[in-house]
């Protein structure tokens, strides 16, 4: 991925090195599962994580400027259920003791942009559980718009199945917005 910059990030490729701060916030009972994922039960299981981020190239560490400590993560793939449209969605995750200051709005924002500035597509959406409130919050102050609830449409790491809160931004309302 393309390294990034904010006021305050660099959103950055993975690097080994990483699996410390990354091991750090997975294995927070409030990250993953509000996310949809078990939090990490060892560094090794961080390690397979941080590996597949690498070869896959689609995820990018977020990375504090005034400490170079990884705090979270932001990742982008394609969204295959938009028909006619050149769509991708996001999802991130941000350690616990960074939520609060606006870190990950200003990640999502620059991602935003580029992904419509950048890799041109059409359509950008990002979901969240009902009860993940931080999440929307985040959501909604990056610009994208409610689309509607998939009932019953995501199912976690425990089997547990939850409602999927559905949001978007198409690229001629981020044009207009900007």
């Amino acid at each position: 991925m393309k390294a990034l910059e904010t006021d305050r990030l660099i959103l950055r490729t993975w690097k080994s090195e990483d699996v410390d701060d990354l091991y750090e916030y997975a294995k927070d009972p409030r990250v993953g599962p509000i996310a949809g994922w078990a939090p990490h039960k060892s560094i090794d299981e961080s390690l397979l994580i941080l590996k597949s981020y690498i070869e896959n190239d689609n995820a990018w560490a977020i990375e504090l400027k005034d400490n170079e400590k990884v705090i979270g993560m932001v990742k982008i793939y394609p969204d295959e259920n938009r028909g006619k449209y050149y769509a991708k969605m996001i999802n991130y995750a941000l350690s616990p003791a960074y939520w609060g200051n606006g870190y990950m709005t200003e990640a999502i924002k620059r991602v935003v942009d580029f992904a419509f500035d950048e890799l041109k597509i059409d359509l950008l959406s990002a979901f969240h559980y009902p009860q993940n409130i931080r999440s929307k919050r985040v959501i909604e102050k990056c610009g994208f718009e409610y689309e509607g609830i998939i009932e019953k449409g995501c199912t976690r790491y425990d089997e547990q199945v939850f409602d999927a809160v559905c949001y978007s931004i198409l690229k001629d309302d981020w044009i207009k917005r900007k």
